[in-house]
């Protein structure tokens, strides 16, 4: 074997797929087509759920001191502010904030990590073929080269080559004509609101202006009219200049020195299935839609996350196939529940008819005004509500597991307690996961679990006093509670 894991695409899904794997043990090669690193932006926008997976990767570093907190978003028709949503804190226990910064920093400090842990990714390493057997799958490379590795992930986007040679189908429909994207410097007056999202209601089509680091600007325009045949940047990037001023009423609203320019058209897809025997789909090669919430990367980082402390138990013999069935089971649902929030939103947006405009601009601008539906949107847009509890690891118990007793429950989110090492020093919980299960409670548990689940365990204490004793998942979520013998009895249930 030339690794345990192949991972098939560097960006931020592979990339943190590979981290997380390289913490847990298992040896990974990440290989793309891409000749190097993407310089442009891309996403934008890391919410608190995808800060808190980086965080957990030891991956977070400066991130949060580089970004933007832009937690407003303030609608106008022409100069007249129509409705502000304010995001702030869902009061979910997360010491890792909602991120206003560029894909590419994203990546970048993904690489740094995956350096840090032995890793690299291999460019220019297009994948073309793919066999597998009964033990695992040869991947041909453009080159020439084939690579064999245990297990193989395609992480590869929208286009998957890897969901297309796995013979996985795609299905979905499109949603909406084509998005202007551009990123780049605006000038004149008045000048925007560095520390909010602007957005402009208008008959032709919605247009959007967030701050970014380095006082560049991302600006997301629906323009259903512009038809050029692959317009090239120069040609975007003037199309945007011309409908700015339009569609704002800010005729000295100026766009300038354009770094990155593109367009796209909306559409909604999921694959039908996340494995084919061995090999396993994540990210957008999984599941597309729009980008409005800003669901996209951190879905994928949270697909990557829930797929690697699994793929690690069964290279390392800890755990069977069968358990391979809950990363699908997990995270399909919520895929589809984002696909679902994202193509709503989209339609609002892109409202075209009368009736429409005047439902959005007049009816939910109103409502998106009150203080809990705002609280609301926080609460949706994290991803922190997320929870496993209805999935077959939450009942896996007969039911008993996730359906009863105090919150939080087998497959809920756990927050980042403050907690004590055995020796008294001070941490907090998700610090102490990066690759590991956790104990919170007495040595008892943790003696028994390590026992079967070997090193990759740590010993805490809650700092707020005597509880139930829990047993957390590498990725932040309860996998059991109660005594020793009931956190044995999860493991041999779940790890069969």
């Amino acid at each position: 074997m030339d690794a345990d894991v192949l991972v098939i695409g560097a960006g931020p899904v592979g990339l943190a797929l590979a981290c997380a794997l390289l913490q847990h043990g298992v040896s990974v090669r990440v290989v793309d087509k891409a000749a190097g690193p993407a310089t442009t932006s891309r996403a934008n926008f890391v919410h608190a759920r995808g800060s808190e997976v980086l965080d957990r990767l030891d991956a977070l570093g400066d991130l949060p001191q580089e970004s933007v907190r832009a937690m407003t978003i303030t609608t106008y028709a022409g100069d007249r502010p129509m409705m502000r949503i304010r995001f702030g804190d869902p009061g979910l226990g997360t010491a890792a904030p909602p991120m206003v910064i560029s894909q590419a920093r994203v990546e970048a400090r993904l690489r740094e990590r995956l350096a840090e842990l032995g890793g690299a990714p291999e460019w220019g390493s297009a994948l073309v073929g793919l066999e597998q057997d009964g033990t695992g799958v040869t991947a041909t490379l453009g080159d020439g080269r084939t690579l064999r590795a245990a297990w193989l992930v395609g992480c590869d986007g929208t286009g998957s080559t890897v969901r297309k040679l796995a013979g996985i189908g795609f299905p979905g429909v499109k949603i909406s004509e084509r998005f202007l994207l551009v990123d780049g410097r605006l000038s004149g007056q008045p000048p925007l609101d560095r520390w909010g999202t602007s957005g402009w209601a208008h008959p032709d089509g919605v247009l959007g202006a967030m701050p970014m680091p380095g006082d560049q600007w991302r600006l997301l325009a629906y323009d259903a009219a512009f038809t050029g045949d692959k317009p090239g940047e120069e040609q975007i990037a003037d199309r945007m200049r011309r409908i700015l001023p339009q569609r704002t009423g800010l005729p000295g609203l100026r766009l300038e020195e354009v770094t990155w320019a593109s367009l796209f058209s909306v559409h909604r897809r999921l694959a039908d299935t996340y494995r084919a025997g061995r090999v396993l789909l994540a990210g957008d090669a999984a599941h597309v839609h729009a980008p409005f919430g800003g669901q996209g990367m951190l879905t994928g980082l949270g697909d990557a996350e829930n797929l690697a402390w699994k793929l690690a138990l069964i290279v390392r013999g800890l755990a069977g196939e069968p358990l391979l069935d809950t990363y699908q089971a997990e995270r399909r649902p919520l895929a589809t529940t984002v696909l679902r929030g994202s193509t709503a939103a989209t339609k609002v947006n892109i409202a075209g008819s009368p009736l429409g405009r005047l439902l959005r601009d007049q009816v939910l601008m109103r409502v998106f005004s009150l203080p809990w539906i705002q609280r609301w949107t926080t609460y949706t847009t994290s991803q922190l509500w997320v929870s496993y509890r209805r999935g077959p690891l939450g009942t896996q118990l007969g039911g008993r597991s996730g359906g009863r007793g105090g919150k939080p429950r087998p497959g809920d989110r756990v927050g980042d307690l403050p907690c004590h090492r055995p020796d008294g020093s001070v941490t907090r919980l998700h610090a102490e996961l990066r690759g590991r299960w956790a104990v919170l409670g007495d040595e008892e548990a943790f003696e028994a679990v390590r026992a079967r689940l070997g090193e990759h365990v740590v010993h805490l204490i809650p700092a707020d006093g005597p509880r139930p004793v829990l047993l957390i998942r590498p990725d932040g979520h309860l996998a059991g509670k109660g005594s020793p013998a009931d956190l044995v009895r999860w493991l041999d249930g779940a790890l069969r």
